[in-house]
């Protein structure tokens, strides 16, 4: 088993991106046939549970490369997982044009569009959806344009796919039924939580975490809403998107300078934090797609406060689709314009009205929009080692 690299490599980055990029290419062919690449840390929840059926109920060997020092995936737990630092720039791009492998596994968009493109080798590329959304409106238009297999959440996804490449004339992909881990496992862990602690509060808790953006409920109308929200007599629980505190934290700042002093105010500042959707009983939100995750997870409605779109493909509509973001919405709570804030409690008392019925509803939803639901993780892993197999045949052929 590889020694895990230090958390922080500081100014030695490429040197040891260089050693790490001639280790993997030492490797025997076989020892390399499946390969995960993430860009940041922040993907390891997703390819964790398939890395580790591949690695320990399949017996797979698995290659793991990442460009964030600090990804969890860099400490192997297996002899048969090898895990490799590549430092963005440089040893990055050189890495995606001659990489040799049977399959790469990825959650990154835009493959080819950019500056990372496919191996000058026969490489097959495999992208795993990090979100529930729609391809056709949040994203680019030819973002999925050079994968090989798309694993997709659910029917939505595919009939995006197929629908486009039968309008541009693209050759068709392999979409493989998939689902989606990330609410299953919400769903386990929501279940432990209520047993463990049943009815820990007697205010209803809302957690007010938004996507990013100048149109996203925080710079939008964030310090007013956070104001109702708590004079109706609401915990709230906020939660900004790393990018707003990055890019805007002016926005934030001055809601917890005018209302930090408020006890029924929490300020969450990892996104990654489960606890808070645990706590909460409703959730609002814009467009970012953890909504659609948190509802169908923890059957738990959200209130959608309607700003703009998030809009990166002007030529969404030519699908003639309605985009998930937009046709779910509906389904799982209620939409509020900006302009009538003032009516924010009395939505979410209705909303937090019926919770036996809505939690019907949403698990009827659950079985129409995602595949595979508590058995996705074996379901990937075992497509992957198929291609994988059936890519090494011919390569030994």
């Amino acid at each position: 088993m590889e020694t895990p690299i230090k958390k922080r490599i500081g100014p030695v980055d490429f040197i040891v991106s260089w050693g790490h990029y001639r280790r993997f290419h030492r490797l025997a062919p076989d020892q390399r046939s499946i390969v995960f690449y993430s860009e940041s840390g922040q993907d390891w929840h997703h390819f964790e549970p398939l890395v580790n059926y591949l690695v320990h109920d399949l017996s797979r060997t698995v290659c793991y490369v990442t460009s964030d020092p600090q990804d969890p995936g860099l400490q192997p737990t297996s002899e048969r997982l090898h895990s490799f630092y590549i430092k963005e720039g440089y040893w990055q791009i050189l890495f995606f044009q001659f990489i040799k492998a049977d399959v790469m596994v990825l959650t990154m968009i835009d493959l080819g569009v950019f500056h990372l493109k496919r191996s000058i080798n026969a490489v097959h590329y495999i992208y795993i959806f990090h979100a529930m959304g729609s391809t056709h409106m949040v994203d680019y238009e030819n973002s999925y344009d050079n994968y090989d297999t798309l694993f997709c959440v659910g029917p939505h996804q595919m009939r995006e796919i197929r629908r486009r490449e039968e309008l541009k004339g693209l050759p068709a992909k392999q979409l493989f039924a998939h689902g989606y881990a990330r609410v299953e496992q919400l769903r386990e862990r929501a279940a432990r939580a209520a047993d463990d602690a049943p009815g820990s509060h007697t205010q209803p808790a809302i957690l007010l975490a938004p996507t990013w953006g100048a149109d996203s409920i925080l710079p939008v109308c964030g310090e007013r809403l956070a104001g109702i929200l708590l004079d109706a007599g609401f915990r709230l629980i906020l939660r900004p998107h790393y990018q707003t505190l990055k890019l805007t934290p002016g926005v934030v700042d001055a809601i917890l300078k005018k209302y930090g002093s408020n006890r029924n105010l929490e300020y969450i500042k990892n996104m990654g934090d489960v606890d808070s959707l645990l706590e909460s009983d409703l959730l609002i939100c814009d467009w970012s797609s953890t909504s659609i995750e948190y509802a169908l997870a923890l059957e738990k409605p959200v209130l959608y406060i309607d700003v703009p779109r998030r809009v990166r493909n002007p030529r969404y509509k030519e699908l003639g689709i309605e985009p998930m973001e937009v046709a779910i919405r509906n389904e799982i709570g209620a939409v509020l314009d900006p302009g009538e804030l003032e009516k924010a409690p009395e939505v979410i008392r209705k909303l937090l009205s019926d919770k036996e019925r809505f939690a019907h509803t949403i698990s009827d939803l659950r079985e129409k929009v995602v595949f595979n639901f508590g058995n996705s993780v074996q379901a990937g892993a075992r497509e992957i080692a198929r291609i994988a197999d059936a890519l090494k045949t011919g390569r030994a052929n």
